[in-house]
C-alpha cells in the first residue's frame, strides 16, 4: 500500500492514465446503456456482447477483407447498429409491452448465445490486434510518457460522448426524440414515426458498443469474454450516475475510471471492488443516482 509521503509521481499519473482510458470505455457503454434505458426503458444486458462483437467484427474484416483500422472505425458501428436494429424489430418489440425483466433476460440470452458462439469459433484465448501505424509512438511528458494511442481513444471517446449528449439534449431531433419515448401517443398523433425512432435510438446505443469494441482491440485482447466482466461495471457506473441520466453516465464513466486507477496505485487490493463501494453508498444515500431524478 502506498504511502501518501511516499509518492513516485510516474508511477501515480501511469496509474491515471489508464484510470483515464479505462474510464474513457467506461463512458462510451455507459451512455449505450443509458439511452437505451433512459429512454426506451430497455434493460440491455447484451451491451457487453456487443462491445466484443465490435471488438471481433473489426479484427475480422482486417483479416479476412484487408479492411484496416479507419475504415473499422466506421463500418464497424455501423453494423453492430445494424444487428441491434434487428434485435430491436424482431425481439424487443414482441416484449415491449412486459415488465421490464423480460428485456433483460432476452438481451442476457442474447448476450450468452453470442459470447457461446464466439468461444466456439476462435476459443477463449485472445487475438491480437495491431495498433496502425499513423497512432503509433508517444509524447514524453515532464512526469510521464502518454503512448499515442491511448491518447487518442481518449480524445475519440470524449468527443462522441459529448456530440452525443449535445443532439439528445440540446437539438431538436434530440427533443423529437424524447418526446416520442415519453408520450408516443401524442407524437404519433403529430405525424412522428414513434416506433421508426425506438428502433433507431436502440441500434445508436448498441453502436456505441461497436464503437467501443474498435477502439479496445488495439490494446486489449481480442476474446469472447472480454465484454463479461467490463458490463458488470458498467451497469454499476448507470447505477451510480443515475439510470438514464445521459450527463451523469458520461461523467460517472469517466470519474470512476480515475477513481480505480487511483486505488490501484494507492490500495491495489480494492481495485477491483471500489466503484461497487460506491455504488452502495450512492444507492444508500441517493437511490436515484448521483445525476437521476426521483421517481
Amino acid at each position: 500500500m502506498a504511502s501518501l509521503f511516499d509518492i513516485n509521481v510516474f508511477g501515480l499519473f501511469g496509474q491515471l492514465l489508464i484510470g483515464l482510458i479505462n474510464g474513457s470505455f467506461y463512458a462510451l457503454l455507459s451512455l449505450g446503456l443509458a439511452i437505451i434505458f433512459g429512454l426506451l426503458k430497455i434493460i440491455n444486458f447484451a451491451q457487453g456482447a456487443l462491445y466484443m462483437l465490435g471488438a471481433f467484427m473489426a479484427w475480422m474484416v482486417l483479416q479476412y477483407f484487408g479492411i484496416n483500422y479507419w475504415a473499422a472505425l466506421f463500418i464497424v458501428p455501423l453494423a453492430v447498429g445494424l444487428i441491434g436494429v434487428i434485435m430491436e424489430r424482431f425481439l424487443l418489440r414482441r416484449i415491449s409491452n412486459e415488465d421490464h425483466l423480460y428485456s433483460l433476460l432476452l438481451t442476457f440470452g442474447i448476450a450468452l448465445i453470442l459470447q457461446g458462439v464466439f468461444t466456439h469459433i476462435f476459443g477463449s484465448s485472445g487475438l491480437s490486434y495491431k495498433i496502425p501505424a499513423e497512432l503509433k509512438g508517444g509524447f514524453k511528458l515532464p512526469f510521464m510518457y502518454l503512448p499515442t494511442y491511448r491518447a487518442w481513444i481518449i480524445v475519440v471517446s470524449l468527443l462522441v460522448c459529448g456530440l452525443t449528449w449535445y443532439m439528445i439534449e440540446k437539438t431538436k431531433l434530440g427533443a423529437y426524440l424524447r418526446a416520442g419515448t415519453e408520450n408516443p401517443k401524442l407524437m404519433q398523433a403529430f405525424g412522428i414515426n414513434v416506433p421508426l425512432i425506438v428502433t433507431l435510438t436502440f441500434g445508436f446505443g448498441v453502436g456505441l458498443a461497436g464503437l467501443g469494441g474498435v477502439l479496445a482491440a488495439p490494446i486489449y485482447s481480442v476474446s469472447p469474454y472480454m465484454g463479461a466482466d467490463l458490463l458488470i461495471v458498467v451497469f454499476a457506473i448507470v447505477v451510480i450516475g443515475g439510470m438514464g441520466s445521459i450527463g451523469g453516465a458520461i461523467l460517472t464513466g469517466l470519474a470512476m475510471g480515475i477513481l480505480e486507477g487511483l486505488t490501484k496505485y494507492f490500495y491495489p487490493e480494492a481495485s477491483t471492488t471500489i466503484i461497487f463501494v460506491v455504488m452502495v453508498i450512492v444507492l444508500l444515500l441517493k437511490p436515484s443516482g448521483l445525476f437521476g431524478k426521483e421517481a
